[in-house]
């Protein structure tokens, strides 16, 4: 009997995942645990192929993820509820931190080594003077929001594993951008609402852009030089939300931004969207209460010292929007923009 796969990542059909288990079968067979029912179609020509191997699990559940893990020295752990609102407001806690600690638990019980997936929204402080780099400290209290609150005790949780001698390495992307997102992300909705002429208005923040091949590739990295108990920031420019939408704007030929909504307007506007939500809707609201606050801090990373570290680069988040709009327009999400066309085609 031919042996399984020895490399598994968590929450391989999302965005991220998918195309770090892209770059991963190369090389390799990979093992993708995701949740019963989860959207494969990313990885449909893979799994087809027989280079990706389906494991269904639910993470919340330890006996799932312990028979999940079986054969694997590698894992990578990108499973999350990766949204800023959710119903109920527990399953933050249930997904990014009780199933983390089973993913991360159950992998070193099997003598694997573990990189785990944090997010940069983490790492923001109500004083903030200059950018934020990968040694920054932020105490609990000032932590935002329950998504936030149940990464950032997931991340403790890993980089005390490895202070403890345990190979678990920790990442934090920022906001990844490029081909693949049909909005499921929140730059991804930003980079389609402009597109499809929903979203002129901004608000006064702070973006860091990745591109989502990059991050992988440096993902991929870390998991092998990485340090364990250290984390690696994985950024790349840092922009106002004006300056990406003019950026869009550039590239699109579309009009650019055209006001810009004061913040007490928008933290009401996310108020009552998110309260609705709460207790009627039950749909994800387009403005939440986390995301407003995230906006009123500092948002501007420096990754240069983390991608050093791995020797990782990061392309010009310009040719990252370019291929996500692109991308978008081919799969028809919106119309091809007449600017791009000629791209487009050099790039088919």
């Amino acid at each position: 009997m031919e042996p399984g796969p020895e490399v598994l990542v968590t929450g391989g059909a999302g965005f991220v995942g998918s195309h770090l288990v892209r770059q991963l079968s190369r090389d390799q067979p990979i093992a993708v645990l995701e949740k019963p029912g989860a959207n494969l179609s990313r990885l449909a020509d893979l799994v087809e192929t027989g280079r990706v191997q389906i494991r269904p699990a639910d993470i919340r559940n330890r006996l799932e993820v312990e028979n999940a893990l079986g054969g694997c020295r590698r894992v990578f752990h990108l499973a999350a509820n990766p949204r800023l609102w959710t119903h109920p407001k527990g399953d933050f806690l249930r997904v990014n931190f009780h199933g983390a600690r089973h993913v991360m638990e159950g992998a070193l019980r099997r003598g694997a080594r573990v990189l785990h997936c944090s997010t940069e929204s983490i790492l923001t402080r109500a004083r903030q003077a200059g950018s934020i780099g990968a040694d920054q400290v932020v105490p609990p209290d000032e932590v935002v929001g329950p998504y936030c609150r149940s990464k950032h005790r997931a991340e403790v949780f890993a980089l005390a594993l490895g202070q403890k001698g345990h190979p678990v390495v920790v990442v934090n992307p920022t906001l990844p951008i490029g081909p693949g997102d049909p909005g499921s992300t929140p730059p991804g909705r930003l980079i389609l609402d402009f597109c499809l002429g929903k979203r002129r208005e901004v608000i006064k923040a702070e973006v860091n852009l990745v591109d989502v091949r990059d991050c992988a590739t440096a993902m991929a990295i870390a998991m092998e030089k990485g340090i364990p108990g250290r984390r690696y920031l994985l950024g790349g420019e840092n922009f106002t939300i004006r300056e990406l939408f003019e950026k869009l704007a550039a590239i699109t030929g579309l009009p650019g931004p055209r006001f810009t909504v004061p913040w007490p307007v928008a933290l009401l506007a996310a108020w009552v969207e998110e309260t609705l939500a709460d207790v009627a809707t039950r749909h994800e609201p387009a403005a939440t209460l986390t995301g407003v606050i995230l906006a009123r801090r500092r948002m501007s990373f420096d990754a240069g010292p983390s991608l050093a570290a791995l020797g990782a680069t990061i392309r010009p988040a310009i040719d990252s929007l370019r291929d996500a709009v692109v991308w978008l327009a081919r799969q028809g999400h919106i119309p091809m923009p007449a600017k791009l066309a000629q791209t487009a085609d050099l790039l088919a």
